[in-house]
């Protein structure tokens, strides 16, 4: 894989407005959970692009690799607390939904780039 800049990462761009998505629909959160089910979804969509860059800036494609599959666990984690906010009444579902869709676009672009990975491309 080409050395690029993990700014360069079309899945890290996309993934910090997916944090930035996340951010802005926990606004409205109950105070009550501020260090419950908001600091968990905002912490889970943080920790994607995070771990995507981490993982780049490691020193091989195999490190690389493992960040990605972290990140992709956090998607997951993200998803499922977008949908218990939607049930729970603290993110419409409208906003559960964009957050599930770009989370499940992310997961497809991951997937993809572990693969070339595999690949050794």
């Amino acid at each position: 894989m080409e050395n690029r800049h993990f700014r360069d990462l079309q899945v890290w761009q996309r993934s910090m407005a997916l944090a930035r998505m996340v951010y802005a629909a926990t606004e409205g959160f109950p105070r009550r959970e501020a260090f419950g089910l908001t600091s968990q979804i905002r912490r889970a969509a943080v920790s994607i692009p995070s771990n995507i860059a981490e993982g780049r800036g490691r020193a091989s494609e195999k490190s690389f690799a493992l960040f990605l599959t972290q990140a992709r666990g956090s998607l997951y984690e993200l998803e499922t607390q977008a949908e218990l906010a939607s049930d729970l009444g603290f993110a419409t579902k409208g906003e559960a939904a964009a957050i599930i869709a770009e989370a499940a676009e992310i997961s497809r672009m991951i997937h993809g780039l572990l693969a070339k990975l595999r690949r050794g491309e």
